[in-house]
């Protein structure tokens, strides 16, 4: 997915630039960037962090920053932050984005012999696509809302310039940009997380599309919000810090909920109740409270040596880097009948071979909770499972191996979206078989949406059952 982070002061922003996006880390996989306006020129420095912590790689490029605004960022894919000379003057930029047609808008630009120097493998990087959308226009606002209008898919944006940091929502709000402030400060994040020990205060949310230019002396609104939002619920689900807030949402609560129903909903009778560490502790601690069943943890977390258990490139690699970082209690697991709840299936390889080992060191019954529908659609809009075929996905082979086909139809996939209908029944029941779980059960999308708290029109809901639009 990625994580954005920026900050205007009246004083050097360093610090609060440094480990406020620090606090993004969870949400990236590739690269870290950091640029800063020293008052004199641009400075950005990136590495890669795919096998090693925020800080360890930018605490030595510290030195040579300096300046009072700042714009960093974490990174699915791209290298950034860009600095770009345009008629608009110098500026950096940082997003987080997935363009679905940026084929058709590099082909644009070529037809306009216009050319593109950074690249990821042959592929024109992202970023420097949206840099060029805004140089099409005469100002620095005009130019992100010509980006956001031609862009199909997603794009939050910071964009540092000599006069502050304009912030820019994705048009229908998909990612979050979270405005804080504290006395001769301003910040702008992905995660909200990031303000409470840099002692900033929440000051808004910012709407779908909205646009706003950051100074130390305060904010000014450059377009006003869009009326449609489709926030990513799975913010909430998986990829959100628990200490986080997405339209004043928490995290932690929403998992704490999504449990809650789990619970309310099932009348099996487990020793316990565990959550697959971290995503599914929320959860799992909803639905022992809900539940009054005792909560255990029959997997304990390794961290120290194990950062990511998605960094290597090999899916082989990234499902042994997360074998080795959950270590097994023995002594809690023989004889047992253990209830997991997890945030989602996504391949189910690592889930599968976890629950043979559970089973092999005695374990009576595993008995699996998704706290989210089951996931039968790619992500359009997000850098989630894009390196994964749709038909890898654990409920899309269940329903291609149902139907004898990889496209069944519209109707049909409606069905299966469908909690409680016939062929959502078959295809929770094809997967528990290939995981060789004593039961499974998915969350039912009214209660993912009740335990959110937003209408459903206001969320975005596709990898579950389809529905979205641009």
């Amino acid at each position: 997915m990625g994580g954005l982070f920026g900050a205007v002061s009246l004083e050097n922003c360093i610090g609060d630039l440094f480990y406020g996006t620090d606090y993004h880390f969870h949400m990236g996989t590739k690269r870290g960037g950091l640029a800063v306006w020293n008052g004199d020129r641009f400075v950005r420095t990136i590495h890669s962090i795919e096998s090693d912590y925020f800080r360890s790689k930018f605490e030595p490029d510290l030195p040579k920053l300096t300046g009072n605004f700042g714009i960093g960022v974490i990174s699915d894919n791209d290298s950034q932050p860009l600095i770009i000379s345009s008629h608009l003057g110098n500026f950096a930029l940082v997003t987080v984005a997935k363009i679905n047609n940026i084929d058709e808008l590099v082909k644009g630009a070529h037809k306009n012999r216009l050319h593109f120097s950074e690249s990821m493998g042959g592929v024109t990087n992202p970023t420097e696509l949206v840099g060029m959308l805004i140089c099409e226009a005469d100002t620095f606002e005009d130019g992100i809302r010509n980006a956001q209008e031609k862009i199909k898919g997603s794009c939050s944006l910071l964009l540092l310039a000599e006069e502050g940091i304009y912030a820019a929502r994705d048009r229908r709000g998909r990612t979050p940009i979270i405005i804080g402030k504290k006395d001769g400060a301003f910040a702008a994040a992905s995660e909200s997380c990031s303000f409470s020990n840099l002692n900033y205060e929440i000051e808004q949310d910012l709407g779908p599309g909205e646009i706003l230019l950051m100074t130390p002396n305060g904010c000014e609104q450059k377009k006003p919000p869009l009326d449609k939002m489709q926030v990513c619920s799975f913010l909430w689900v998986y990829y959100g810090y628990p200490a986080s807030t997405y339209e004043d949402i928490n995290v932690e609560s929403v998992r704490y909920q999504c449990g809650c129903a789990l619970g309310e909903n099932d009348d099996t009778t487990p020793d316990y109740v565990a959550g697959i560490p971290d995503s599914g502790i929320g959860h799992a601690l909803g639905y022992a409270h809900c539940k009054k069943i005792p909560y255990m943890r029959p997997y304990v977390k390794y961290t120290p040596t194990w950062p990511r258990s998605f960094m290597p490139q090999k899916q082989e690699m990234r499902d042994l880097v997360a074998n080795m970082k959950l270590i097994p209690v023995r002594s809690l697991i023989k004889g047992k009948k253990i209830l997991f709840c997890d945030d989602s299936i996504v391949r189910g390889t690592q889930l599968k071979d976890n629950v043979e080992f559970l089973f092999s060191s005695g374990a009576s019954e595993v008995h699996m909770r998704i706290a989210c529908p089951t996931l039968i659609f790619p992500c359009d809009f997000l850098n989630f499972s894009t390196s994964r075929s749709t038909l890898d996905l654990a409920g899309r082979r269940a329903i291609t191996a149902l139907e004898g086909s990889e496209e069944p139809g519209s109707e049909i996939m409606a069905e299966y979206a469908t909690s409680g209908s016939k062929r959502n029944k078959k295809m929770v029941e094809y997967i528990r078989m290939e995981l060789h779980l004593s039961t499974l059960a998915y969350q039912k999308m009214d209660d993912l949406v009740a335990a959110i708290g937003l209408p459903k029109e206001k969320l975005c809901t596709h990898c579950w059952d389809g529905s979205s639009y641009y």
